[in-house]
């Protein structure tokens, strides 16, 4: 009899003000699930940094890693849109059907979680069981396991965009005073709008406004 294979998708970076917002999926037997136990395989919040990264090159040994990477323009087009959780369904539904599993669990970005399941298993194109929770990634270690993917991922993704500005840019969430920092140095005239930033945040309205407000202060006699 052919093992079933079952499969967990969840995100890392929807709220950061820059970089990108990456879904993490995992994929692997069914009868293999207790050895994501054994790995200590969680939340990847509740996980420190090295450990995350020790977790994550270890799953490579139980079953399939796969991203995919949601770049600021397409956000920023979403939430223009109103359909940030639309987007998010779109990318969880391309993992599930590049993927293939026999069930998919994701972790619901929307308040109804059902509902949230069966738009992705539409987009999905693929004929599997979704089920679709809230917290997820903490209450179902396979989630967990995608959860740890996407972070790993998107950490290394913030660290590469560092080194290709010549910046720090910290993780790129509004409460880092690093990445605040680095965006008050790094901002972009009005009209552009980089690849790395979120323009539609309101952190980057804010700070343009701050910025905006001290370049006139410059002129004024």
């Amino acid at each position: 009899m052919t093992a079933r294979t079952v499969l967990g998708v969840d995100e890392a970076g929807r709220g950061p003000v820059l970089g990108p917002l990456i879904v993490g999926g995992f994929a692997m037997d069914e009868e293999r699930l207790e050895s994501l136990q054994e790995l200590g395989v969680r939340d990847s919040k509740e996980l420190a940094p090295n450990l995350r990264e020790e977790i994550y090159e270890q799953l490579g040994r139980y079953g399939r890693r796969e991203t995919i990477a949601l770049l600021p323009p397409e956000i920023d087009a979403a939430v223009a849109r109103g359909a940030l959780n639309q987007l998010e369904a779109r990318a969880f539904g391309e993992m599930i059907g590049r993927m293939r599993p026999d069930r998919a669990y994701i972790d619901a970005c929307d308040a109804n979680a059902p509902r949230f399941g069966s738009l992705v298993r539409r987009l999905s194109r693929w004929e599997g069981e979704v089920v679709s929770r809230h917290k997820a990634d903490r209450d179902i270690p396979l989630v967990g396991a995608a959860s740890i993917v996407a972070k790993v991922v998107r950490d290394r993704a913030m660290v590469a965009l560092g080194k290709e500005l010549g910046a720090d840019v910290g993780s790129g969430y509004q409460t880092d005073p690093v990445t605040i920092a680095f965006l008050k140095d790094h901002l972009p005239r009005a009209g552009e709008r980089p690849y790395w930033l979120r323009s539609s945040w309101r952190t980057t309205a804010r700070l343009m406004a701050e910025r905006s407000a001290r370049t006139l202060d410059d002129f004024a006699p």
